[in-house]
């Protein structure tokens, strides 16, 4: 058997990549990370990082369990009790409350910089992982016993296992010969940290506007970050506007429902598209999060989608390694590819229903959001279905997710 420098390298040390990262510390396994940037470990006070996501209860089971959970609340968790949604040209509006279905908080806000920072204080704990920073790949070898992973600047290291988590644009994925489809909304999310004039109140807000949806979601200092999907020509005039211009403007859109918008923070975007891999894997290799699938941010389901991954991709591992069988061979591999590429179809396939029905002014479709938005509101244990279903509590969850 082939002696490999790692048993397990994560390309990408982002969210997904680092929890996969924690998640095998103690396997036995010996684990490298490697990441072209170096990860930020501090920032200003009061500054708010543009991008957040939103954390399902699910999400939150995989922190406890890799005790990370404790380092993210020190550096700043906004939970959320409830959430608004209401669509602006038909006035169909539904509101979720944590306390109709007896759990405290219906998810979670936290800066994207909050998340990585407490995995990586794991990774750093780890005597088994280790962090290969700043570095690139370049190139790839595979043979029967295991991957030969070529680095940027001249160096290579042998695997028996190598994990795409490098995001939407993998190069880990195009190295693979591994395709894609999917498609571009011709739509940016511009975000932002603004302070409106009255409190956010722990209440996640979306309004449908015929352009696109735009989102208040609760920061811990009271300010809102904001994520508003609009056509890339009016990303660039939003972003080039003047801040009191930009908060007017925001303000009306958003229907005035928390006031009058007072400031707002440097503004930025990025654009937005449906992408999912053909494969999830190949002779020992694996992708996980954004390097599998990208998905519209509506509802915030992009991280947690990619958590999961990392969760049924370390569980499968391990039980592999229970049986004394080799973790990285294709019919071991298949069973994440199966545990988790219908749901992530699934989910997907669900958001960009929403996304095109509610942007689409075909009177009919007025009348059915409206007539929809209303009957959810209505009918009690719809409402709580989809409240359990967006707090991540469906399908097939690995172990970690269950809590």
């Amino acid at each position: 058997m082939l002696k490999h420098d790692y048993d397990v390298v994560i390309v990408g040390a982002g969210m997904v990549g680092a929890a996969l990262a924690c998640m095998l510390d103690g396997s036995g396994l010996r684990v490298a990370v490697i990441e072209a940037r170096p990860p930020r470990s501090c920032w200003p006070a009061g500054s708010v990082d543009l991008r957040v996501s939103a954390i399902t209860a699910a999400s939150r089971h995989i922190f406890m369990a890799l005790d990370a959970w404790e380092r993210m609340l020190a550096l700043g968790v906004s939970p959320f009790q409830e959430m608004q949604v209401w669509d602006a040209a038909c006035g169909g509006a539904v509101h979720f409350d944590a306390a109709d279905i007896g759990v405290p908080y219906l998810g979670y806000i936290i800066e994207n910089r909050v998340i990585q920072s407490a995995l990586l204080a794991g990774i750093e704990d780890s005597s088994t992982v280790t962090l290969i920073c700043p570095a690139a790949i370049s190139g790839m070898q595979r043979d029967v016993q295991g991957m030969r992973l070529l680095l940027a600047d001249g160096r290579s290291l042998t695997t028996a296992l190598v994990v795409g988590a490098d995001g939407g644009n993998s190069r880990l994925r195009q190295l693979a010969a591994i395709s894609t489809q999917g498609w571009s909304y011709d739509q940016q999310a511009v975000v932002a940290a603004v302070d409106t004039r009255l409190r956010h109140g722990e209440t996640a807000w979306q309004r449908f506007l015929p352009e696109g949806p735009l989102a208040f979601l609760p920061l811990r200092d009271g300010r809102s970050a904001i994520v508003w999907s609009v056509s890339p020509a009016r990303a660039r005039e939003l972003l080039a506007m003047e801040a009191t211009a930009f908060c007017q403007t925001l303000g009306e859109a958003f229907d005035h429902r928390l006031g009058e918008v007072l400031e707002t923070s440097p503004r930025a975007a990025f654009p937005l598209r449906l992408q999912h891999a053909d494969r999830y894997i190949s002779q020992r290799l694996a992708l996980v999060g954004d390097a599998a699938h990208t998905i519209h941010p509506l509802a915030g389901q992009g991280v947690n989608l990619g958590l999961l991954d990392a969760a049924a991709l370390a569980e499968v591992i391990r039980d592999a390694l229970d049986r004394g069988r080799d973790f990285a061979t294709l019919p071991v591999l298949r069973r994440y590819e199966r545990w988790r590429k219908g749901d992530n179809l699934l989910t997907m396939l669900a958001m960009d229903g929403f996304k095109r029905c509610f942007g689409a002014e075909f009177p009919p479709l007025r009348l059915l959001r409206n007539t929809g938005l209303r009957l959810v509101d209505a009918v009690p244990p719809v409402k709580h279905r989809l409240m359990r279903h967006a707090m991540g509590f469906k399908g097939d969850l690995p172990r970690l997710a269950r809590g």
